[in-house]
């Protein structure tokens, strides 16, 4: 029996796939692809943070900031590079604790 994934995976999971006595078939990805599989896993991982409650979602979210790392790696660029860029914008726009939802502008007015 097969089971097919097509995915990009975590470095470790091929030889956790032998240690259960399987065998997994694998390729390395060029920089294209992996920028493409990034990207998807990205998609993969946000759908699990939405479907998730509890530890489980701080499991997916910790696995989002893997694939954050590694495509701020593809940028030349570290996961501490990304979080100092978050707390300069948190700085000159704020964060999203205040839990403002804007509905909509209207023009031509002035604050009063």
């Amino acid at each position: 029996m097969e089971r097919i994934y097509n995915k990009l995976v975590r470095d470790n999971i091929p030889d956790i796939i032998r240690s259960k006595g399987e065998m997994p078939v694998t390729r390395v990805l060029n920089d294209a692809d992996y920028k493409k599989a990034l990207e998807d896993k990205l998609y993969e991982e946000y759908d699990e943070v939405i479907t998730s409650e509890g530890s489980d979602r701080c499991e997916e979210l910790a696995d989002m900031i893997e694939v954050i790392r590694s495509l701020a790696k593809l940028e030349n660029k570290s996961l501490e590079d990304i979080v100092s860029l978050a707390g300069e914008k948190r700085v000159k726009r704020g964060g999203f604790d205040d839990k403002i939802f804007l509905e909509k502008v209207k023009e031509g007015m002035t604050a009063g």
